[in-house]
C-alpha cells in the first residue's frame, strides 16, 4: 500500500514539474516576434522577443506570438474629385509590424490593427487626397496622385509602429456616365490630331506641286529663251551674208532633188556651182 502511494506521489511530482517547465518554455515562431506579458500586462521595458525558445516566469509570464513578416491589405476606397466626380480608387499595401515595437502596437491596437488602423488611413487619405484634384487630372497627373497618398498613408500609419513597403493604386474608376465624356472626349482629340496632320500633308503637297510648277516654267523659259537667241543668230547672219539661207537648205537636204511641176522642170534648191 505504501509503494502504490510513492508511485501515485511520484506520477504527481512528474506532472506537476511537466506542468511547471511547460509553463516556463515559450517558443516563437519565425517570422514573428513575441510580446511578453506580466499578469497579462505587456511589458514595455524590455524589447520584444526574437523567434526561438525562451525561458519565462511560470504561470505569471505569458508570450503572444505578432507576425512581422510582409503582410497585404487590399481596399476599395470611394471618394468624390474636386469637381465632385465619383470615384472608385482601389488600393493595395504592403506593410509589416515595425519588429522593435510590436509590444506597443499590441498594447495599443491588439492584434486587430489592421481594421483598426490601416483600413480608416486608406479611405481617409485616398478622400483627402482626390478631393485636391479634379476627374481629369486623377488620370492625366496619376503619378502625383499615387505619391500624394503613399506619402500620407505612410505617415499615418508610421504614428502605430507600422511600416509601409509598397503603395499601390490599381485603378481609378468613375461613374458611367463621366467615363464615357472622357472616352468621347480623347476620340474629338484624336479626331482633330488626324485632322491636322491631314492639313500639314495637304501643305506639304501644295509646297512640292508648286516647286515643281515653277520648276517646269522654268524650263519653259529657258527653253524659249534658247530659241529665241538661236533666231536672233540666225537674223543676223541671214543680215550679213545672204548666202547663208541657202547654206541651211542643204543642211535640211537628204539627197533628193525636189522638181517643181511645170514647165523645164527646174529643181527647188540650187546648188553653187564652182566658178
Amino acid at each position: 500500500m505504501g509503494t502504490v502511494k510513492l508511485v501515485l506521489i511520484g506520477i504527481i511530482v512528474l506532472i506537476l514539474v511537466g506542468v511547471v517547465i511547460s509553463a516556463s518554455v515559450k517558443i516563437v515562431d519565425a517570422g514573428h516576434r513575441g510580446v511578453l506579458l506580466h499578469w497579462n500586462a505587456v511589458d514595455l521595458t524590455n524589447p520584444p522577443l526574437d523567434e526561438g525558445l525562451h525561458f519565462v516566469v511560470p504561470f505569471q509570464d505569458e508570450v503572444v506570438d505578432v507576425e512581422v513578416r510582409t503582410l497585404k491589405y487590399s481596399n476599395d476606397a470611394r471618394s468624390a474629385s474636386k469637381d465632385l466626380q465619383t470615384v472608385e480608387t482601389t488600393v493595395t499595401v504592403n506593410y509589416h509590424p515595425d519588429k522593435e515595437a510590436v509590444h506597443r502596437l499590441y498594447k495599443n491596437l491588439g492584434l486587430d490593427y489592421e481594421n483598426r488602423v490601416i483600413q480608416p488611413a486608406i479611405e481617409e487619405t485616398v478622400k483627402q487626397v482626390t478631393a485636391n484634384y479634379n476627374a481629369e487630372e486623377l488620370i492625366t497627373k496619376r503619378p502625383l496622385v499615387k505619391a500624394d497618398i503613399e506619402s500620407s498613408i505612410a505617415a499615418r500609419l508610421a504614428q502605430f509602429e507600422v511600416v509601409t513597403e509598397v503603395i499601390s493604386i490599381t485603378d481609378f474608376e468613375f461613374s458611367p456616365l463621366f467615363a464615357q465624356a472622357i472616352e468621347s472626349k480623347v476620340e474629338a482629340e484624336q479626331k482633330a490630331l488626324k485632322a491636322e496632320n491631314d492639313l500639314r500633308r495637304i501643305e506639304v503637297e501644295a509646297r512640292q506641286n508648286e516647286a515643281q510648277a515653277i520648276g517646269k516654267a522654268n524650263a519653259n523659259i529657258a527653253e524659249a529663251k534658247g530659241e529665241a537667241e538661236a533666231i536672233a543668230i540666225i537674223n543676223k547672219a541671214l543680215a550679213e551674208n545672204p548666202n547663208y539661207l541657202e547654206w541651211l537648205k542643204t543642211q535640211a537636204w537628204d539627197g533628193k532633188l525636189p522638181l517643181v511641176v511645170g514647165e523645164g522642170g527646174t529643181p527647188f534648191i540650187q546648188i553653187p556651182v564652182a566658178p
